[in-house]
């Protein structure tokens, strides 16, 4: 089927929003073993390090909240932070890559993931009011909206497949 620039624009950014899912995937799964890996103690000192200048210079906000979370970071906390991660990193990749490969089924899938993540920062965001938690769920709706859109073409057989070569 002929597709319009349109619809070949929305293609392209449908791929770029789910690559860019699948490297946030890839980070966050790395990110979460160096936090089960690395002792507590050493990602105090590696954080407070990065941070220092921004925090001897100016009340810079992301330095002053890295330096609150390692404050409050217990056994605990760091064990679930790393649990949270790994798996959610891993879903994210796995999900990205069956859309990748054009899997119908990794379409509603997605969808149910991405659902419950928006639900879950929604969510949190009720108990820390923090914009980031906010701008993510705005962020994951609109990969869901292009999830949404390429797999209803799919369905109706209005997104020809990609060459087989690149499979």
């Amino acid at each position: 089927m002929k597709q319009t620039k349109s619809g070949r624009r929305l293609h392209w950014l449908f791929e770029l929003a789910i690559f860019v899912k699948g490297v946030d995937g890839a980070l966050e799964t790395i990110g979460g073993l160096l936090i089960l890996f690395v002792p507590l103690h050493s990602l105090d000192s590696v954080v407070r390090w990065l941070v220092a200048h921004e925090l001897s210079e100016s009340h810079d906000w992301l330095a002053n909240a890295a330096e609150h979370l390692l404050d409050s970071l217990s056994l605990d906390t760091k064990q679930f932070a790393s649990i949270y991660l790994v798996g959610h990193g891993l879903v994210k990749i796995f999900l990205v890559y069956a859309l990748w490969r054009e899997k119908l089924w990794a379409f509603p899938a997605a969808l149910w993931f991405l659902a419950l993540f928006i639900i879950y920062q929604l969510y949190r965001f009720t108990h820390t009011h923090s914009t980031a938690l906010l701008i993510f769920a705005l962020l994951d709706m609109c990969v869901s909206w292009f999830i949404w859109r390429e797999y209803l073409a799919r369905k109706a057989g209005l997104q020809p497949a990609r060459s087989s070569k690149l499979r």
